[in-house]
């Protein structure tokens, strides 16, 4: 079992791990999980939150440049896809398209597709994921009153990372 290489000196040729170092490995690992963890849940959430930002921002430009449009006159008045107050009266209309004026049936688009809202349940559908307030709604209004599509809102109920609710947004 020992062999002598050098005079006095026993080696031991059986290679393993002891208990006790097994235990610290697993100690160290634990540590670097329990940091990491954490670390990747807020990383995922910044995400999110960056992905949110991105979408509201994306479709409150083409909201306001289909109001633009149509005070402007590159949107027919006689549209069924415009209100009154010349906002568009669902979120689809934005993505569809709206009529433009003249002898020849052209449509403008806003957007190549609705952005999802990365908090919402993604089986529904993407316009129907957000919330929305007409021209007439109260600003802080959790309800739609159906004329058009003024505002967007995300329908979570969470708190963002630095406190304030996504809704809010």
């Amino acid at each position: 079992m020992f062999k002598r290489r050098h005079p006095g000196l026993l080696l031991n040729n059986n290679r393993a791990f002891t208990l006790v170092e097994m235990l610290v490995v697993l100690g160290i690992m634990a540590i670097l999980a329990s940091i990491a963890v954490p670390f990747a849940q807020t990383m995922v959430r910044r995400s999110n939150e960056m992905e949110l930002r991105s979408a509201l921002r994306t479709v409150r430009t083409a909201i306001d440049k289909f109001n633009i449009d149509w005070t402007g006159g590159k949107i027919s008045k006689f549209c069924d896809c415009a209100s009154d107050d010349g906002y568009p009266k669902t979120l689809k209309v934005l993505s569809e398209g709206a009529d433009m004026p003249g002898p020849v049936q052209r449509k403008v688009k806003y957007l190549r597709h609705i952005p999802r809202d990365p908090f919402a349940d993604q089986k529904l559908a993407a316009d129907e994921q957000w919330g929305v307030r007409s021209y007439s709604d109260d600003p802080s209004s959790q309800s739609w009153g159906g004329q058009d599509v003024y505002d967007i809102y995300t329908k979570a109920d969470r708190k963002a990372s630095d406190g304030s609710k996504y809704r809010d947004w």
